[in-house]
């Protein structure tokens, strides 16, 4: 008997969703058993159905890909998820990975590339785009804020990405779930470990690293 894959799709947008669910329906092994527009919501599904793959974007409201994977692998360590992304940055797969992501592709990748890195994911394995990171390393003047950047911790760059998209304290607060207090003193924090004091630093910083 042929041992279906279940999958979890995670992204906000309803077209895409549809799109990667039509290709994934295409292959016999596969099926789509729930989709989520939200981490949030991708949680509860994810404790409901215990799909092998869960296939995640990292852009989106609420607490967004990279928090969604963490509270899922906080769940289940076991827990295997491939990020599909529009994001190719050494950055986000450096921290998608360190939050327990199992694999990464981008969505200007084949359509046969999704499915392959499905089947090594439930197969145990991990799966990065073929010269993903290799094509993405930091050029030279990069490197020193590329080692800033990893002195935060993963809530603090969740912050600090809104906060360099030009989101106020008050809206990353609301973004991400969080009091406005304990963003506000995230922001702090970032601040002091990139040495910098405003939010266009902040921006300046990020644009320097593609990350947004």
């Amino acid at each position: 008997m042929m041992t279906i894959i279940r999958v979890l799709l995670v992204d906000d947008h309803a077209v895409v969703r549809a799109g990667f669910r039509l290709l994934l329906a295409s292959v016999d092994a596969i099926e789509v058993v729930a989709e989520a527009a939200r981490c949030e919501e991708a949680c509860k599904l994810y404790d409901d159905w215990r799909p092998e793959v869960v296939v995640m974007d990292l852009s989106m409201p609420g607490i967004g890909g990279l928090e969604g994977i963490r509270r899922i692998v906080a769940r289940d360590p076991d827990a295997k998820i491939l990020v599909f992304s529009i994001h190719d940055e050494k950055v986000y797969v450096d921290r998608a990975l360190a939050a327990g992501a199992k694999g990464y592709i981008t969505k200007n990748s084949a359509p046969e590339i999704l499915v392959s890195a499905v089947h090594d994911i439930a197969a145990g394995k991990t799966y990065i785009e073929a010269g993903l990171i290799a094509a993405r390393s930091p050029q030279a003047g990069q490197k020193g804020g590329q080692a800033l950047l990893a002195t935060l911790t993963p809530k603090e760059f969740d912050v600090f990405r809104l906060l360099a998209k030009g989101l106020t304290t008050h809206e990353a607060a609301g973004e991400l779930c969080l009091g406005v207090k304990t963003v506000a003193n995230y922001s702090t924090q970032i601040k002091t470990k990139l040495n910098v004091n405003t939010a266009a630093e902040l921006a300046r910083i990020a644009i320097d690293l593609k990350i947004i």
